[in-house]
C-alpha cells in the first residue's frame, strides 16, 4: 500500500529548506514506505518499543541509588532531552520526528550505573562508549541479532551525540550529518548540565548560592528559566535556511553554560566519583565483566544469539554494558557472596 502523498507534502510546506526530508531517508535493508507514519516516527515508535529502551528506566543517570523519587534516571533524562530537541527543532522548522527518533535511542547505550559504569568498562575494554553500544544495540542485538533496521540519519544522530567535557558544542564522535542530529547534540547538554544541577541542589550537593555569579546573571535564577534562556538563544544564534545552516549559541551563553559545566564538574561528578559507593558498583561491573569472561557458558542465549559471531570479550561487553542496576546488584549478590543452607 503506497503512502499517503500528505505526509510527505506536509513535511514539504512546514519544514525549513535545510531541514531533513524523511521521504529520502535510506536503511542498510529497504523497506517500502509505511502507510501512516513516515520513516522517522517508524524509527521511533521501533526504538520505544525495544527492550533496551524499557531498561533505561532502571538505569542511573548521575547519582547512585538515590533514595528520592524525583532524582532523574536514565529515562527520564532521555525523555527530557528529546522534548528539548523538539522544542528547538520545532523553532528552526527542522524535522520534529527525525529529532525525537534520535533522542530515543541515543542513550540505549548507557551501562548501569551511569558513568562510574561507563569508566569501568572503559578501563576493563579500552575504547568503550556509550554512543557506539547504542548504535550497536540499534544496528544488531536488538530483535535477537537482527537490529531495529534503522533509517541512516537517526543512526548517524545517535552515534555522534556524544561531546567532549570541555565545552557544550565541543566534539568527541563528529559533528552530526543532519541539522536535526545536531540539535540534538546540543540539547542533550542543556537538559544535564540543568537536570544535573536541579538533582544535586535537592540532594544537598551544593547550594543555590555556591552556582557562579555569571551563571546566574547570564542564565538566571531558577531551574526552568536557565533551560529557557538557553534554548531561546539557540532558537536565535541558530539557522536552517540558508547553507550551510548552524546549530550554535551566542559567545555569552556559551560561555556561561561552559561555567556551569566546570562547577558540576568540579563539585558534584568529581565528588561523586571519589565516593565509596561509587568505586564499590565500579568494583560490580568488574567482578560481572571477569565472571562472565571465564564462565562464557552462563551468558543467555538471547545474548550470544544476538552477538553468535563476535569474540567472547564482546559478547560478555554487551552483557554487562545491558543491564540495569538494580539487575546488576542482584546478580552479583548471587554470584559474589556466600549463601548458607539453613542446618
Amino acid at each position: 500500500m503506497a503512502p499517503p502523498v500528505d505526509l510527505y507534502a506536509r513535511e514539504e510546506l512546514i519544514l525549513a529548506p535545510l531541514a531533513t526530508r524523511s521521504i529520502d531517508a535510506r536503511r542498510q535493508t529497504p523497506e517500502e514506505l509505511p502507510d501512516l507514519r513516515t520513516p522517522f516516527q517508524r524509527d521511533r515508535d521501533r526504538i520505544i518499543h525495544s527492550k533496551s529502551f524499557r531498561r533505561l528506566m532502571h538505569k542511573t543517570q548521575v547519582f547512585i541509588g538515590p533514595s528520592g523519587d524525583h532524582v532523574r534516571t536514565r529515562l527520564t533524562h532521555t525523555l527530557e532531552v528529546a522534548q528539548i530537541a523538539r522544542t528547538i527543532g520545532r523553532a528552526l522548522g527542522l524535522n520534529e520526528d527525525l529529532i525525537e527518533a534520535i533522542g530515543m535511542g541515543h542513550d540505549l547505550g548507557h551501562t548501569p550505573f551511569g558513568h562510574a559504569g561507563e569508566r569501568a568498562l572503559a578501563t576493563l575494554v579500552p575504547g568503550f562508549r556509550h554512543n557506539e553500544q547504542s548504535l550497536r544495540i540499534v544496528d544488531k542485538l536488538e530483535k535477537d541479532g537482527r537490529g531495529l533496521n534503522l533509517t541512516e540519519p537517526v543512526r548517524d544522530g545517535i552515534l555522534r551525540h556524544s561531546k567532549s567535557r570541555s565545552s557544550l558544542t565541543g566534539e568527541m564522535a563528529g559533528t552530526p550529518a543532519t541539522l536535526e542530529g545536531q540539535v540534538l547534540k546540543i540539547a542533550d547538554g542543556v537538559a544535564y548540565l540543568n537536570h544535573d544541577l536541579d538533582d544535586a541542589i535537592r540532594a544537598g550537593e551544593v547550594q543555590e548560592t555556591e552556582v557562579p555569579v555569571s551563571v546566574l546573571q547570564v542564565l538566571g535564577n531558577r531551574h526552568s528559566v536557565r533551560i529557557n534562556t538557553m534554548v531561546m538563544d539557540i532558537v536565535a544564534a541558530s539557522s536552517a535556511k540558508d547553507e550551510p545552516g548552524q546549530i550554535t549559541m551566542s559567545l555569552p551563553v556559551l560561555e556561561a553554560s561552559n561555567t556551569l559545566r566546570n562547577f558540576l564538574y568540579a563539585e558534584v561528578y568529581e565528588q561523586i566519583n571519589a565516593r565509596p559507593e561509587t568505586l564499590r558498583v565500579q568494583g560490580i561491573v568488574t567482578t560481572l565483566f571477569e565472571h562472565f569472561r571465564n564462565h562464557p557458558d552462563e551468558i543467555p542465549d538471547s545474548v550470544l544469539r544476538a552477538a553468535a559471531a563476535d569474540p567472547l570479550e564482546r559478547q560478555v561487553t554487551d552483557y554487562v554494558a545491558s543491564m540495569t542496576d538494580r539487575y546488576a546488584v542482584e546478580l552479583f549478590e548471587r554470584l559474589a557472596i556466600p549463601h548458607y543452607l539453613a542446618p
